[in-house]
């Protein structure tokens, strides 16, 4: 065998294992996808920094975990609202536009919650509206970014840029709660919300040198009650999709334990009052599983029975949060949590891509407020659920039997609505 074939081919050989493998990349040669990209990027660590401070600010001022449950309602009413209607307006206006317009919103929240804490403001309500007033611009943005996402990449190519964002997201959701968990106790919660600002300054600027986004063709003129309503019609005859949001809100409202997060990392896992390492990995657990799964997803486009998916990830979720509930150990609950992250993104990649492939572009804007409704408005029930549940059961009691509730409930969903199981992507 000539001895330049005999290295070349396992060195091709390797190549093309690690191109299955390995997170596909291919919608990044798009410019355009390439800066909507960037911007989360951008914005990852900085965002993360307040999902740490709020909920810990709470625990501090309150001692209370049901105070922390309490932060989901004022997360949870806004985006019922605004993310329903925020879907609607994204359909009527420029995407590009309107993304600009939240993006600054995001961004003085951030400011103004700094400033509360800078201040030495003990006040919980004040935090808790400006937390709600946050959460509208976030049910706005969501569903805009997600709709404009179609128009930047060819159909095929959806499961990967659903990957991208989502490995990208997680890594900031890695980082971000381990540095809020070394920043905490050295420079306080007033640093963490300050980073976030001007990390969200920085995204608005990735986002101006974004193409513009006009409505299309056909799209509605009003965002008003009735777009809205047109938009749970067009849901109404997709069975599939309905199932799709069923599963994820099993999973979320059920398995999703982080209100408790402060209180196991002080009561069970060591950390000191004002906030540790503990309560930093916590946070961070279930994204980097999610990131880690991410890296190496570069098949999950090749796999077409995506209600499969669905289905296998919602189930290793909720085993993975019962074992959690479970355990006394910190490493060894951060590993079941990694491992119910690499599980939910699975999950979100196949729902995500479903969702995009089934809708037209003039009611996609609607499609994905429906979406942002139900996996951003999901955890906030979990919130509330797990808020309560862990005063009244204690925290890891209420952890496992979610966890259970979460494998009981996907299973009966998958025996009753069988058409989601046999789902296939559509070819082309």
């Amino acid at each position: 065998m000539d001895q330049h074939t005999g290295t070349e081919r396992p060195r091709r050989s390797w190549r093309a294992l690690l191109g299955k493998i390995v997170l596909d990349t291919r919608p990044l040669k798009f410019p355009a996808y390439r800066r909507l990209w960037t911007s989360s990027i951008v914005t990852a660590v900085g965002a993360q920094f307040s999902a740490v401070a709020v909920p810990k600010q709470l625990y501090d001022l309150t001692g209370s975990s049901a105070y922390v449950g309490l932060a989901g309602i004022f997360g949870l009413v806004p985006l019922l609202v605004f993310g329903l209607w925020g879907g609607a307006v994204a359909d009527t206006v420029d995407r590009r536009k309107l993304l600009l317009v939240t993006n600054s919103g995001l961004a003085g929240t951030a400011v103004l919650l700094w400033l509360v804490a800078a201040s030495g403001t003990g006040s919980v309500w004040l935090v808790l509206v400006l937390f709600a007033l946050q959460q509208t611009c976030f049910a706005v943005n969501m569903p805009t970014r997600s709709a404009a996402i179609a128009r930047l990449i060819p159909a095929p190519l959806l499961p990967s840029a659903q990957a991208l964002g989502s490995t990208v997201f997680q890594l900031g959701s890695v980082v971000g709660p381990l540095l809020a968990g070394v920043l905490l106790p050295l420079l306080g919660l007033s640093v963490l919300y300050l980073v976030d600002a001007l990390a969200l300054l920085v995204a608005v600027w990735a986002v101006f040198r974004l193409p513009a986004l006009p409505p299309r063709e056909g799209a509605p003129t009003k965002a008003g009650l009735r777009s809205v309503i047109d938009g749970f019609r067009y849901l109404a005859a997709h069975s599939v999709l309905l199932a799709s949001f069923l599963m994820d809100i099993i999973a979320m409202v059920f398995g999703m334990p982080r209100a408790l997060f402060p209180e196991l990392a002080e009561r069970v896992y060591g950390d000191p009052p004002g906030g540790g390492v503990a309560l930093g990995w916590l946070y961070a657990a279930i994204p980097l599983g999610a990131f880690v799964f991410g890296v190496l997803s570069g098949w999950l486009h090749r796999v077409a029975r995506h209600g499969i998916g669905v289905t296998i990830g919602v189930l290793v979720w909720g085993v993975a949060i019962i074992g959690f509930g479970l355990s006394d150990s910190l490493w060894l609950g951060v590993v079941f949590l990694a491992i119910g992250g690499g599980a939910d993104l699975v999950s979100m990649v196949y729902r995500s891509s479903m969702l995009q492939a089934a809708a037209t572009d003039e009611m996609r804007g609607r499609i994905q407020g429906v979406f942002t409704v139900v996996v951003a408005g999901g955890p906030r029930l979990a919130d509330v659920l797990h808020g309560s549940g862990g005063a009244a059961l204690g925290a890891q009691p209420a952890i496992a039997a979610g966890g259970i509730l979460v494998v009981v409930c996907a299973l009966g969903a998958a025996l009753l609505l069988p058409a989601f199981w046999r789902y296939r992507a559509p070819v082309g």
